[in-house]
């Protein structure tokens, strides 16, 4: 693999992590304004969401 394809592999992943981090905090939304915070879903969504954060913010930082 050379660096092309490896800038465009980390692109991928990169617009992954923040379709996901997107669509994360959308459930999250939904089960907020159903009163729904202390549930196990919620939780683990919440988890999910910390990791895709730091995760986008350290590609940010490497302007990806």
């Amino acid at each position: 693999m050379d660096d092309h394809e490896r800038l465009i592999a980390f692109d991928a992943f990169a617009r992954g992590v923040r379709e996901d981090l997107a669509r994360i905090t959308e459930q999250m939304d939904e089960l907020k304004a159903q009163n729904k915070v202390k549930t196990a879903t919620y939780r683990q969504l919440f988890a999910s969401r910390i990791t895709l954060k730091e995760i986008d913010r350290r590609l940010a930082d490497q302007g990806l």
